[in-house]
């Protein structure tokens, strides 16, 4: 059974490796893309790139619940598959874009079918014990780790070709992984661990009002929402920012998204099976918020272009939180729910991304703006680390107040 279950987390590992890879091909050349689609300049293209995002997210938030629902009926595997080809058509809207509204299109497709990382979470649930659960979730961290260092180098370099280039190879890339899937992914949740599909349970607001079930979680439902938020200050703003401070091409884009992945690599794959046995869940989750937040205020006024990969280190360091948390949350879900669960999370993480990338990216226009009475390119990164810090608050006071299945051992 334990050799079974290693071979089945070798399996999502190298799917969600190659979909990551996907991913970080195409982040690069996005802002050189919406620059010469629009005719506009890198404030105005980041105000799009906020909007592509709300629309992808408006999807995901009411499709993923759905999605994780049809995985507990129907199993991992087939919605997996389903999902990961809708990231492929997506990749190929945008290689063909002639106009921004293209993009829409493809991110409206892309919303629909991208739950690929809750099938995945869901999947790494199944074949979890509350032993191995932390450093399981942990390999997740680490697929995008490996990810990032190929993908936004690979796409840095493809990017000097033009930036459609990453787009194509990114679409080639993920409809190889749904055939690859589709022969060596194996099905995690037995025929007796499924239940019956229930729309009630199924519709977004639905299937987080059942997320009211599980006593306590709450709170760290409410923490999550502001680390959400926070990371749309990286996420949403990371090229923008450096190509607006720093004058990155999209090759050194691609540099600093590899190192991005080295470091979260070594954090998810290597040192949070150290770390997280040593602090325990609970203590990793407050060390970890921490420090991300230590990573955005040093990113925010970072003055050289080396600061901001010395910086990265304390930020990448802060990636022990959200396995332990994952463990915590999902600890305290039955087995046959943890589909609709990890659903219900990728409609939060779909909510704050309606709020996050506009907030960031608005905020980030706004204070480099032409005739901005405050030029602070950094502004995002230090709204992040304030929210960073309400997190960390929010999940002390929740962790203080009720008793958790899993919150010591790791």
């Amino acid at each position: 059974m334990a050799t079974s279950r290693k071979a089945a987390l070798s399996f999502i590992f190298i799917t969600l490796l190659l979909d990551v890879i996907g991913i970080g091909l195409i982040i690069p050349v996005f802002p050189q893309l919406i620059e010469q689609l629009i005719g506009g300049n890198i404030s105005q293209a980041s105000q799009w790139s906020g909007w592509l995002t709300f629309v992808y997210a408006i999807m995901q938030f009411v499709c993923a619940p759905i999605i994780g629902n049809l995985s507990d009926k129907y199993g991992r595997r087939p919605v997996l598959l389903l999902s990961l080809f809708g990231f492929g058509i997506d990749y190929i809207f945008l290689a063909l874009a002639p106009t921004i509204w293209w993009l829409f299109v493809g991110r409206i497709i892309a919303g629909i079918f991208g739950a690929s990382m809750t099938t995945a979470t869901a999947y790494i649930a199944d074949i979890s014990t509350k032993e191995n659960r932390a450093q399981n979730f942990g390999m997740i961290g680490a697929a995008f780790g490996v990810g990032f260092i190929i993908g936004p180098a690979l796409g840095g370099l493809l990017g000097e070709m033009g930036p459609r280039v990453p787009f194509v190879a990114a679409a080639i890339l993920t409809l190889i992984n749904v055939v690859y899937g589709y022969f060596v992914l194996p099905e995690s949740l037995d025929k007796e661990h499924r239940r019956v599909f229930e729309w009630k349970r199924a519709n977004p607001l639905g299937s987080l009002i059942q997320l009211k079930k599980y006593k306590g979680l709450g709170g760290l439902i409410t923490a999550l929402v502001f680390l959400y938020i926070a990371s749309h200050s990286v996420q949403s703003t990371w090229t923008f920012i450096n190509i607006e401070k720093f004058h990155w091409s999209t090759s050194m884009i691609g540099v600093s998204l590899t190192v991005v992945g080295v470091l979260v690599a070594a954090v998810q794959g290597g040192l949070i099976r150290f770390i997280n046995p040593k602090l325990g869940n609970e203590k990793s989750i407050y060390v970890g918020f921490l420090l991300y937040a230590v990573g955005l205020f040093l990113f925010a006024f970072a003055s050289k272009s080396w600061m901001m990969f010395a910086f990265l280190v304390p930020y990448c360091l802060g990636g022990i939180a959200g396995p332990a948390l994952q463990a915590i949350m999902s600890g305290n879900v039955p087995q046959n729910e943890q589909g609709e669960l990890q659903g219900a999370l990728t409609s939060l993480m779909s909510v704050t991304a309606i709020i996050g990338p506009l907030f960031m990216t608005n905020l980030f226009a706004w204070f480099t703006r032409p005739g901005a009475t405050i030029k602070f390119a950094g502004a995002p990164f230090l709204a992040g680390a304030i929210l960073m810090l309400i997190s960390v608050l929010i999940a002390f006071r929740t962790m203080k107040g009720h008793s958790f299945i899993n919150r010591k051992n790791a």
